[in-house]
């Protein structure tokens, strides 16, 4: 019964569960998805990670090559994040170019490596005008049942804190770069940003960390993104109702809780890989 209810009516079937100030998976409504974490799993790449939230899983895998810098910026390396959101993760995606919420996606994560700092890309830099790294960040996800941005946010900073770029020293004589790929150095992370996504329903409930179904039935989407410092970062609300400052301030407060406590679980992980080799 309760399964041909939740299909003919699902606004309802979400309904009757959120009256109850509870969800359809048995979660309270600002309670995450149990995410785990596993680094180190592309030995092809720098670095790289997989996130789960829930089901919702994610693979980022980062590739460090040498480049010219930028013309504007001869003293900084550069970050190029993309998201791959293939037919693999979910029905509603086809094959081909990427659409739109991929799109959207990788710039959205492009504005959080910005705003956050999260690497400040001086350090990427070689020789001044000459020589910088650029760190090619490609995500994909596997899974797609809900809020990819908080996986990718997740998947991309454990990435990142597991690189490890070889040493890099210019030939005086000839002026090219010789790689030690023997001597390798992690990246200098400056900020742990991490993002809470939440659902707004019925123009007023509000929900943390939405399944692809509560997704589709929402009124409005919003991402919070802060550092360790409790400072906001990135703000990502495409289009919806509106919230109120109260609604907000909620939202904020539990992305610091958040923030809190993801990078404990990076932090742990991290160490218990180091533990193990």
């Amino acid at each position: 019964m309760a399964a041909g209810f939740k299909t003919a009516e699902p606004l309802e079937y979400h309904r009757s569960f959120l009256k109850e100030n509870c969800r359809p998976d048995g979660r309270e409504l600002l309670e995450f998805r149990t995410t785990t974490l596993n680094i180190g799993s592309i030995s092809t790449a720098d670095g790289s990670a997989l996130v789960k939230v829930g089901n919702t899983t994610v693979i980022c895998g980062i590739k460090a090559e040498l480049a010219h810098p930028l013309v504007e910026t001869p003293g900084k390396g550069y970050i190029v994040p993309n998201l791959d959101l293939p037919p693999l993760c979910s029905s509603r995606f086809r094959p081909g170019p990427p659409g739109e919420q991929a799109q959207a996606a990788s710039q959205f994560i492009a504005d959080v490596i910005e705003s956050s700092e999260v690497i400040q890309t001086e350090d990427l830099c070689i020789d001044r005008g000459k020589l910088c790294w650029v760190l090619y960040c490609d995500m994909m996800c596997l899974d797609h049942d809900g809020n990819v941005l908080d996986a990718c946010i997740i998947a991309l900073l454990a990435a990142l804190k597991n690189t490890q770029l070889p040493e890099v020293t210019i030939n005086t004589e000839t002026g090219a770069p010789q790689v030690n790929l023997e001597k390798r150095r992690g990246l200098h992370i400056h900020k742990h940003p991490v993002g809470a996504s939440f659902c707004v329903f019925d123009d007023s409930i509000l929900i943390v960390d939405p399944t692809a179904e509560e997704e589709s039935l929402s009124t409005a989407h919003l991402t919070v993104v802060t550092d360790e410092e409790a400072r906001l970062c990135v703000v990502h609300k495409p289009g919806g109702t509106s919230l109120s400052a109260e609604k907000l301030q909620e939202c904020i407060s539990r992305a610091t809780a958040r923030q809190r406590e993801i990078q404990k679980l990076i932090d742990k992980v991290i160490q218990s890989v180091k533990t193990a080799q």
